[in-house]
């Protein structure tokens, strides 16, 4: 992108917070949760007509003539949701920063907003759902985070069908104005007009302002706004303190201005720069809640994670509750396993720095991303279906470094069956010489080890410390 707008001045170096935190957890939760089918673009694709949520809709729920997105409001009711609940599970998952969507694309503002009548306050839960949050957070020593997606909102609800509930004068306080159905694109030719992109920064700039967060997330499209007005949002946002940050996507604010944010994505490499990806603990292809989901494993996180974490990154994983505000067991119980591994095993994440290279092994992980081009493919998908981009597996020959000071990481991802690590970059004349200790976090047996020109050969103990990944402290 073509900046035209002097961004020298906000500028600024990633907070050590961020850099030593590794590992966040968000929470979609809005009306879509209600229908909970699909995924959390239900709210534009029941309007789609011919859309596979669309048929579902008007079969379940009738025409969306006469029950629109705005009539699930009520059945989001919160009465499960606890923002200590919601705290505590944040600290057993090991994250150290977290916060609800603050809004999707859907006009649903998830605190007490005085610029936007459609909030969480006057319908649904009838709460302040990102007050509490930030209450309960802020009490445990957990950084708050705050995420917009409401830049969609320009065009997201209109229809292919004309009778739809969102073209109706009355409604326009819950959709916004009717538009030109072409800007319902990614890219549409009509930009947002100055009425929509007030709200756009009013709804940020009260968010900044009463609830203070650490970390202020912009969801993909930033870019159809006005360069001048995310030019002022983050001065304003910057001005408040030191220590906080944006997190982007695409080229929607220039380098250097926030961190760099790729959606279920990755890199190859190591980067200079701290990064951050945002993905998902739901194995459905879905960041809501939906009907019977499923999750992933807590191995396949821990080791995204690690690999992340290798490559100068931070993972921020997604969780959607119920439209009661509670959490599926199965992803509770997940979400627990996560957090004793890095509670035995986190002097290896939290606070580390990368290596000279990210790890070894024979699982290939490329850079990879949900890019323009899968939104493009997402938003034409008449199944109501959205890209996946699943990571990868890794085996007991994959290895991912951290360092600490002096004091190196060798994450394996796997138990070897002959109970020997062989680690090629650090044989002698490799990236670490002169290896005098080696550990295996968790364990209180010695190990063994022996470093040649071909290898660092490393001679486990009969039982393993833990489960999911294994931590040598290499000093």
């Amino acid at each position: 992108m073509d900046f035209k707008q002097n961004w020298d001045a906000l500028h600024r170096e990633v907070p050590e917070w961020f850099r030593d935190a590794k590992f966040g957890l968000f929470f979609h939760w809005g009306p879509y949760s209600v229908p909970a089918y699909k995924n959390e673009w239900y709210s534009r694709n029941m309007y789609a007509k011919g859309n596979a949520i669309n048929v579902y809709h008007e079969k379940t729920f009738g025409p969306v003539s006469q029950f629109g997105y705005k009539d699930f409001y009520d059945g989001m009711t919160g009465d499960k949701f606890d923002p200590e609940e919601w705290a505590e599970l944040i600290i057993r998952s090991g994250a150290r920063y977290g916060g609800p969507v603050t809004e999707h694309s859907d006009n649903f503002s998830l605190w007490d907003s005085k610029v936007n009548p459609i909030n969480s306050v006057n319908y649904g839960p009838k709460r302040d759902v990102l007050g509490e949050c930030a209450k309960a957070f802020k009490k445990r020593g957990i950084r708050l985070l705050t995420t917009f997606h409401h830049q969609w909102l320009w065009g997201w609800f209109m229809s292919t069908d004309p009778d739809a509930d969102v073209y109706d004068p009355a409604n326009e306080i819950y959709y916004g104005k009717a538009l030109p159905l072409e800007t319902n694109r990614y890219a549409p030719y009509r930009l947002p007009d100055e009425a929509f992109t007030k709200m756009w920064i009013d709804k940020v700039v009260e968010v900044v302002d009463n609830y203070d967060p650490d970390l202020v997330y912009f969801d993909s499209r930033a870019n159809i706004i006005d360069e001048k007005v995310r030019r002022a949002v983050i001065a304003h946002y910057y001005a408040k303190r030191d220590d906080v940050i944006l997190s982007h996507k695409q080229e929607d604010f220039p380098e250097g201005v926030g961190v760099y944010d790729i959606e279920c994505g990755s890199f190859e490499d190591i980067k200079d720069f701290p990064w951050q990806t945002d993905d998902r603990l739901e194995d459905n292809v879905t960041w809501c809640m939906v009907q019977n989901p499923k999750y992933k494993s807590a191995t396949r996180i821990i080791h995204q994670l690690c690999d992340i974490v290798s490559k100068n990154g931070n993972l921020l994983l997604n969780v959607g509750p119920y439209a009661d505000g509670s959490f599926h067991e199965d992803a509770k119980s997940i979400l627990f396993q996560i957090g004793d591994w890095l509670k035995q095993n986190g002097e290896a994440i939290y606070g580390t720095r990368p290596f000279v290279i990210p790890g070894e092994g024979p699982s290939t992980v490329k850079d990879t991303d949900y890019n323009i081009e899968m939104v493009n493919e997402q938003l034409n998908n008449k199944e109501g279906d959205a890209g996946d981009l699943s990571a990868g597996t890794f085996t007991e020959k994959d290895f991912r470094f951290t360092t600490r000071g002096d004091i190196l990481y060798a994450i394996a991802m796997g138990w070897p069956e002959d109970g020997v690590y062989r680690i090629r970059s650090l044989r002698q004349g490799g990236f670490r010489d002169h290896i005098s200790s080696v550990s295996l976090i968790g364990s209180g047996e010695p190990v063994s080890f022996v470093q040649t020109e071909n290898e660092l050969r490393i001679s486990l103990p009969a039982k393993k410390p833990c489960e999911h990944a294994y931590v040598l402290k290499i000093q």
